[in-house]
């Protein structure tokens, strides 16, 4: 069973910028997309960020500019870069990936943005 290891969550002030990654715990064969979303208190858990192993991206409306992603495609790794952050970021986000069909999701690691 593939479980996806996500790490890079933590408090940061507002403005300041935070790298959250996910991998998988275990070798794969097939990737097809990797994503993060995020989930605030009380809110519905949304698309913060996705990209495909073709290199296409999507981004939130209130992410699109401020946060970028890549993958590696040789360590199946996923890196979201969080530049410029707000309040409003604070939420707990996920890793979620498409593997060999089959669809995983992360625990979960909090991002905090406060002064």
């Amino acid at each position: 069973q593939v479980q996806l290891v996500e790490s890079g969550g933590g408090l940061v002030q507002p403005g300041g910028s935070l790298k959250l990654s996910c991998t998988p715990s275990t070798n794969i064969t097939t990737l097809y997309a990797m994503a993060w979303y995020r989930q605030d208190s009380g809110g519905e858990r949304e698309l913060v960020a996705g990209i495909t192993n073709s290199g296409n991206r999507n981004f939130a409306d209130s992410v699109n500019g401020r946060f970028t992603i890549a993958i590696n495609n040789a360590k199946n790794t996923v890196d979201l870069q969080m530049s410029s952050l707000k309040p409003e970021d604070t939420a707990v986000y996920y890793c979620y990936a498409v593997i060999d069909n089959f669809e995983f999701w992360g625990q979960g690691t909090q991002v905090t943005v406060s002064s």
